[in-house]
């Protein structure tokens, strides 16, 4: 078994590489070529933690596994820990045992900017100027970094429960070149691509904060309950996502569904749209919203990758298992 803990992982990929496995699979997923099994996601009763595993198999890349882990919200305050904690799991297809360990959490990070981004490539406007950020936290430095690879932005906007971290993502557009502004939640109506990254469960996001023509990308903690985004703004953009399955129930789409403002087949995968097989945005005016439910096979790709690039550069852990 290969093992490949935590504080080698940023050595080994980056946020272009994890981008490319990402779109990789959310186009096999949309082929046939890989699937997801159902999703555990449990509140533990204690720490408020939330725990849980995602697994999947792909098989054009022949990744098998799960993901273990979730989400501890204590844990930056009281340990200096991010609260995010993960751990992956990957399998031989061939013969079920057990192929290599890999520490989860910065793959966590890359996985959920590179899905994001992948919605922003496909489905926002090519002329995107002004990115709102939703959320400041760890994983919202992530986001904004690959974000602004894939669109030129000329600025940043954001807001954040807590303004006292605002910082965290005005850092990284100060070392863009941009100009970052801090706004409240109406505020948001300068931006052509929002990307909101919360673990809120109730919306922050409204559709008078949304002008005609934003993409929005809904990227933050999925579960029952959740809510970032209004209902009425999910029910009045065009929806796409990585899984329909897992954003009825545990995504965004849940509470529209449940209003009955959307039907699960007003729902597309975003693989579609990266296999030519669906049109993606059709106007400059439409709204689009990509609810990043975060399936299993994005943490199988990266993680694939890692232990390869780990493997060819000789420094990946070996054990008799």
């Amino acid at each position: 078994m290969v093992i490949v803990p935590e504080g080698a992982i940023a050595d080994l990929i980056d946020a272009d590489a994890s981008f490319e496995a990402v779109e990789s699979v959310f186009a096999a997923m949309s082929r046939g070529d890989a699937y997801n099994f159902p999703v555990i996601r449990e509140a533990i009763g204690h720490e408020d933690a939330l725990y849980g595993f995602k697994g999947g198999f792909d098989k054009s890349g022949m990744a098998l596994g799960l993901k273990a882990g979730g989400y501890w919200p204590n844990n930056l305050e009281k340990r200096g820990l991010i609260n995010h904690q993960s751990t992956v799991f990957l399998f031989d297809p061939d013969t079920g045992k057990v192929k290599a360990m890999v520490g989860g959490n910065l793959l966590t990070a890359l996985r959920t900017a590179a899905s994001s981004s992948v919605s922003i490539k496909h489905l926002s406007r090519p002329d995107s100027k002004v990115l709102g950020m939703i959320g400041a936290g760890h994983q919202a430095t992530f986001q904004l970094r690959t974000a602004l690879k894939h669109r030129n932005f000329e600025k940043v906007i954001g807001w954040n429960y807590h303004p006292d971290m605002l910082p965290n993502i005005e850092k990284i557009a100060t070392e863009a070149g941009l100009p970052f502004e801090a706004v409240d939640l109406p505020g948001m109506v300068e931006a052509d691509v929002i990307i909101s990254i919360t673990s809120a469960f109730s919306a922050s996001l409204m559709a008078d904060h949304v002008s005609p023509g934003t993409h929005i990308a809904a990227m933050g903690t999925d579960t029952k309950g959740k809510q970032e985004v209004d209902a009425a703004l999910v029910a009045s953009a065009t929806v796409f996502t990585d899984e329909v399955a897992q954003s009825i129930s545990i995504g965004e789409a849940q509470h529209a569904i449940a209003a009955g403002t959307i039907k699960e087949s007003d729902i597309a995968e975003v693989g579609a749209v990266i296999n030519g097989t669906h049109k993606g945005r059709t106007s400059d005016d439409e709204i689009t919203l990509f609810d990043g439910t975060g399936v299993g096979l994005q943490d199988l790709a990266v993680a694939a990758k890692v232990v390869d690039l780990a493997v060819e550069k000789g420094v990946a852990q070996r054990v008799d298992f």
